[in-house]
């Protein structure tokens, strides 16, 4: 119980700290997106949230407005570093992982937290296996144990057996390390853009995870 009340407090506390000190900065990102090509500066799409409950999640949006579908035969997605549908600005902003900052939004709201399996969209519940529903145990996240094994870097099945590992061993400890491993994770650009397949699919599809 205790955890979890710790757990909350952490993400009120660096969300709110970082949504007032980055303020000006997510700013200028959304006039740089609406200057850079037509469409809002905003991604929102509904996520799986703890217990199914769905969810608004917010990104910096990245593709062009419209921009098609792209799927492998077996349905799944792809985002490799020249996909046509990126914007100039997009394609920053993923490289940088600063499309996914908006997302504080939603920690602050208490539907995401800072550390947790990544949520993936509503329509993949009707897929889940009951093993992949013990995710739903745990309030997604903007980072996580795969994001800093590897982030797109490694296979969709790995990514599966990582998230449950976190759900087994999820703790305060684990999640300020992961936090510690993060930010090197996004400055040196590990695992940005490799063609890693998802289950994830729409224009704006899953965006490379933080």
């Amino acid at each position: 119980m205790w955890q979890s009340i710790l757990k909350r407090g952490l993400d009120i506390i660096v969300s709110g700290v970082a949504l007032f000190l980055l303020g000006p900065i997510l700013l200028l990102i959304a006039l740089a997106i609406r200057l850079d090509s037509p469409g809002p500066a905003l991604f929102r799409q509904k996520r799986l949230g703890k217990g199914g409950a769905s969810f608004e999640i917010y990104k910096f949006r990245t593709m062009l407005v419209g921009a098609p579908d792209l799927r492998n035969p077996d349905g799944s997605t792809q985002q490799p570093a020249d996909d046509p549908r990126l914007t100039r600005v997009g394609r920053i902003l993923r490289q940088a992982s600063l499309d996914e900052l908006p997302q504080l939004i939603n920690v602050l709201r208490g539907e995401m937290s800072l550390v947790g399996p990544r949520p993936d969209q509503v329509d993949q519940l009707n897929y889940y296996t009951p093993e992949e529903r013990r995710k739903l145990a745990v309030k997604p996240g903007i980072t996580g144990l795969a994001q800093v094994s590897g982030r797109n870097a490694i296979t969709w099945e790995q990514r599966k057996r990582l998230d449950l590992d976190y759900v087994e061993r999820a703790s305060l400890g684990l999640d300020l390390r992961i936090l510690l491993k993060t930010l090197p994770t996004v400055l040196l650009q590990r695992g940005v853009f490799t063609s890693v397949a998802t289950n994830q699919g729409n224009g704006e599809a899953e965006d490379k995870t933080l």
